[in-house]
Protein backbone atom coordinates (compact mmCIF):
# COMPACT_ATOMS: atom_id res chain seq x y z
CA UNK A 1 0.00 0.00 0.00
CA UNK A 2 1.12 3.41 -0.90
CA UNK A 3 1.19 5.14 2.59
CA UNK A 4 0.96 8.98 1.29
CA UNK A 5 -2.26 7.89 -0.59
CA UNK A 6 -3.77 6.12 2.80
CA UNK A 7 -3.06 9.38 4.31
CA UNK A 8 -5.12 11.13 1.59
CA UNK A 9 -8.03 9.62 2.19
CA UNK A 10 -8.28 10.01 5.48
CA UNK A 11 -7.35 14.01 5.42
CA UNK A 12 -10.62 15.65 5.50
CA UNK A 13 -9.11 18.49 3.07
CA UNK A 14 -8.08 16.35 0.44
CA UNK A 15 -11.30 15.39 -2.43
CA UNK A 16 -11.30 12.13 -1.10
CA UNK A 17 -11.26 12.70 2.20
CA UNK A 18 -14.56 15.54 1.92
CA UNK A 19 -16.21 12.69 0.02
CA UNK A 20 -15.76 10.38 2.78
CA UNK A 21 -17.20 12.75 5.35
CA UNK A 22 -19.99 13.77 2.71
CA UNK A 23 -20.68 9.92 2.58
CA UNK A 24 -20.94 9.39 6.12
CA UNK A 25 -23.14 12.43 6.53
CA UNK A 26 -25.44 11.93 3.92
CA UNK A 27 -26.12 7.78 4.66
CA UNK A 28 -26.18 9.22 8.49
CA UNK A 29 -29.09 11.44 7.28
CA UNK A 30 -30.93 8.68 5.83
CA UNK A 31 -31.10 6.52 8.60
CA UNK A 32 -32.56 9.73 10.90
CA UNK A 33 -35.03 10.38 7.98
CA UNK A 34 -35.70 6.35 8.15
CA UNK A 35 -35.86 6.75 12.01
CA UNK A 36 -38.81 10.06 11.25
CA UNK A 37 -41.08 8.33 8.92
CA UNK A 38 -41.16 5.59 12.22
CA UNK A 39 -42.05 8.64 14.51
CA UNK A 40 -39.23 6.92 16.58
CA UNK A 41 -37.63 9.11 19.40
CA UNK A 42 -33.77 10.81 19.43
CA UNK A 43 -31.79 8.00 20.87
CA UNK A 44 -33.61 5.82 17.81
CA UNK A 45 -32.83 8.52 15.59
CA UNK A 46 -28.67 8.70 15.97
CA UNK A 47 -28.84 4.42 16.41
CA UNK A 48 -29.78 5.12 12.86
CA UNK A 49 -27.83 7.10 11.72
CA UNK A 50 -24.84 5.69 13.23
CA UNK A 51 -25.28 2.04 11.72
CA UNK A 52 -26.47 3.91 8.48
CA UNK A 53 -23.57 6.40 8.13
CA UNK A 54 -20.67 3.99 8.93
CA UNK A 55 -22.44 0.48 8.06
CA UNK A 56 -21.41 -0.19 4.83
CA UNK A 57 -17.42 1.65 5.81
CA UNK A 58 -17.14 -0.87 8.57
CA UNK A 59 -17.67 -3.60 6.20
CA UNK A 60 -15.01 -2.77 3.58
CA UNK A 61 -12.09 -2.35 6.51
CA UNK A 62 -12.92 -5.56 8.00
CA UNK A 63 -12.59 -7.20 4.51
CA UNK A 64 -9.72 -5.73 2.78
CA UNK A 65 -7.55 -5.68 6.83
CA UNK A 66 -7.82 -2.14 7.01
CA UNK A 67 -8.32 -0.49 10.75
CA UNK A 68 -11.75 0.51 10.77
CA UNK A 69 -11.85 3.90 9.99
CA UNK A 70 -14.37 5.39 12.53
CA UNK A 71 -12.84 3.85 15.15
CA UNK A 72 -9.79 6.00 14.77
CA UNK A 73 -10.93 8.73 14.09
CA UNK A 74 -13.84 10.41 16.56
CA UNK A 75 -14.79 13.08 13.75
CA UNK A 76 -17.16 10.28 11.67
CA UNK A 77 -19.55 9.09 14.94
CA UNK A 78 -19.71 12.93 15.18
CA UNK A 79 -21.09 13.55 11.96
CA UNK A 80 -23.58 10.77 12.17
CA UNK A 81 -24.59 12.12 15.80
CA UNK A 82 -25.16 15.78 14.01
CA UNK A 83 -26.88 14.88 11.04
CA UNK A 84 -29.54 12.69 13.60
CA UNK A 85 -29.76 15.71 15.21
CA UNK A 86 -30.23 17.80 12.25
CA UNK A 87 -32.65 15.87 10.91
CA UNK A 88 -34.43 15.47 14.06
CA UNK A 89 -34.77 19.60 14.84
CA UNK A 90 -36.49 20.15 11.34
CA UNK A 91 -39.73 19.48 11.41
CA UNK A 92 -40.87 19.15 7.67
CA UNK A 93 -43.39 16.96 6.33
CA UNK A 94 -43.88 15.05 3.10
CA UNK A 95 -40.94 15.68 1.52
CA UNK A 96 -38.66 13.79 3.76
CA UNK A 97 -39.32 10.26 1.62
CA UNK A 98 -38.36 12.34 -1.27
CA UNK A 99 -35.07 13.81 0.31
CA UNK A 100 -34.17 10.18 2.09
CA UNK A 101 -34.44 9.22 -1.96
CA UNK A 102 -32.24 12.02 -3.41
CA UNK A 103 -29.84 11.84 -0.07
CA UNK A 104 -29.17 8.38 -0.72
CA UNK A 105 -28.15 8.59 -4.57
CA UNK A 106 -25.53 11.04 -3.53
CA UNK A 107 -24.33 8.73 -0.73
CA UNK A 108 -24.41 6.27 -2.91
CA UNK A 109 -21.97 7.14 -5.96
CA UNK A 110 -19.45 9.26 -3.09
CA UNK A 111 -19.15 5.96 -1.14
CA UNK A 112 -18.83 3.90 -3.98
CA UNK A 113 -16.03 5.62 -5.93
CA UNK A 114 -14.61 6.43 -1.85
CA UNK A 115 -14.62 2.36 -1.00
CA UNK A 116 -13.30 1.28 -4.23
CA UNK A 117 -10.35 4.11 -3.87
CA UNK A 118 -9.51 2.85 -0.51
CA UNK A 119 -9.44 -1.09 -1.58
CA UNK A 120 -7.18 0.38 -4.05
CA UNK A 121 -5.11 2.07 -1.76
CA UNK A 122 -4.60 -1.37 0.34
CA UNK A 123 -3.80 -3.73 -2.63
CA UNK A 124 -6.85 -4.64 -3.82
CA UNK A 125 -7.58 -5.86 -7.47
CA UNK A 126 -9.45 -3.53 -9.95
CA UNK A 127 -12.67 -6.16 -9.61
CA UNK A 128 -12.32 -6.56 -6.07
CA UNK A 129 -12.06 -2.81 -5.49
CA UNK A 130 -15.25 -2.27 -7.44
CA UNK A 131 -16.81 -4.76 -5.22
CA UNK A 132 -15.58 -2.79 -2.10
CA UNK A 133 -17.22 0.32 -3.39
CA UNK A 134 -20.55 -1.31 -4.11
CA UNK A 135 -20.82 -2.42 -0.38
CA UNK A 136 -19.18 0.25 0.96
CA UNK A 137 -21.89 2.16 -1.00
CA UNK A 138 -25.11 -0.43 -0.11
CA UNK A 139 -24.39 -2.17 2.85
CA UNK A 140 -25.24 0.67 5.59
CA UNK A 141 -28.94 1.46 3.36
CA UNK A 142 -29.57 -2.67 3.72
CA UNK A 143 -29.08 -2.91 7.39
CA UNK A 144 -30.89 0.98 7.73
CA UNK A 145 -33.94 -0.78 5.67
CA UNK A 146 -33.81 -3.80 7.38
CA UNK A 147 -34.01 -1.95 11.06
CA UNK A 148 -36.97 0.12 9.59
CA UNK A 149 -38.89 -2.89 8.28
CA UNK A 150 -39.13 -1.41 4.34
CA UNK A 151 -38.23 -3.27 1.64
CA UNK A 152 -34.43 -3.96 0.80
CA UNK A 153 -32.56 -1.76 -1.19
CA UNK A 154 -31.41 -4.61 -3.21
CA UNK A 155 -35.08 -5.60 -3.91
CA UNK A 156 -35.74 -2.84 -5.93
CA UNK A 157 -36.10 -2.66 -9.38
CA UNK A 158 -35.52 0.67 -10.01
CA UNK A 159 -31.94 1.44 -10.67
CA UNK A 160 -30.00 1.99 -7.36
CA UNK A 161 -27.21 -0.15 -6.04
CA UNK A 162 -26.54 0.05 -10.14
CA UNK A 163 -25.62 3.18 -9.98
CA UNK A 164 -23.03 2.44 -7.15
CA UNK A 165 -21.10 0.41 -9.06
CA UNK A 166 -21.08 2.23 -12.48
CA UNK A 167 -19.36 4.99 -10.15
CA UNK A 168 -17.11 2.58 -9.04
CA UNK A 169 -16.69 0.89 -12.14
CA UNK A 170 -15.14 4.10 -13.80
CA UNK A 171 -13.44 5.61 -10.94
CA UNK A 172 -11.18 1.95 -10.82
CA UNK A 173 -11.47 2.76 -14.18
CA UNK A 174 -9.82 5.84 -14.95
CA UNK A 175 -7.16 5.29 -12.08
CA UNK A 176 -5.76 2.24 -13.88
CA UNK A 177 -5.43 4.68 -17.03
CA UNK A 178 -3.76 6.76 -14.69
CA UNK A 179 -6.37 9.53 -14.16
CA UNK A 180 -5.78 12.00 -10.93
CA UNK A 181 -7.94 10.98 -8.09
CA UNK A 182 -9.82 14.04 -8.15
CA UNK A 183 -11.11 14.15 -11.86
CA UNK A 184 -11.89 10.26 -11.72
CA UNK A 185 -14.00 10.97 -8.63
CA UNK A 186 -15.49 13.83 -9.90
CA UNK A 187 -16.78 12.10 -13.14
CA UNK A 188 -17.00 8.55 -11.92
CA UNK A 189 -19.65 10.28 -9.21
CA UNK A 190 -21.08 12.73 -11.31
CA UNK A 191 -22.13 9.90 -14.31
CA UNK A 192 -23.31 7.88 -11.24
CA UNK A 193 -26.22 10.33 -9.91
CA UNK A 194 -27.02 10.87 -13.53
CA UNK A 195 -27.97 7.55 -13.57
CA UNK A 196 -29.60 7.64 -9.99
CA UNK A 197 -31.00 10.74 -10.86
CA UNK A 198 -32.54 9.08 -13.94
CA UNK A 199 -34.37 6.17 -12.15
CA UNK A 200 -35.91 8.55 -9.50
CA UNK A 201 -37.13 10.98 -12.35
CA UNK A 202 -38.02 8.37 -15.04
CA UNK A 203 -38.31 5.54 -13.10
CA UNK A 204 -35.38 3.68 -15.01
CA UNK A 205 -34.63 0.18 -14.30
CA UNK A 206 -32.72 -2.97 -15.58
CA UNK A 207 -34.74 -5.28 -17.17
CA UNK A 208 -35.85 -7.84 -15.05
CA UNK A 209 -35.38 -11.84 -15.47
CA UNK A 210 -38.14 -12.97 -17.92
CA UNK A 211 -37.24 -17.16 -17.39
CA UNK A 212 -38.52 -19.30 -15.36
CA UNK A 213 -42.19 -19.72 -16.08
CA UNK A 214 -44.83 -22.30 -14.64
CA UNK A 215 -43.68 -26.10 -14.60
Amino acid sequence: MNPGLAIELTEPRTVLGVLDFAGVAVFAATGALAAARLKQDVVTFAFFAAITGVGGGTLRDLLIGAPVFWVADWRYMAVCLLAAVAVWLIKVGDWRFRALLWLDAIGLVAYGVLGASKAMAYGAAPLIAIVMGTLTASFGGVIRDLLAGQPSILLRREINISAAILAATLFVAMRSLGVDPWPAAFVASAIGFAVRAGALIKGWSLPAFAGGGRS
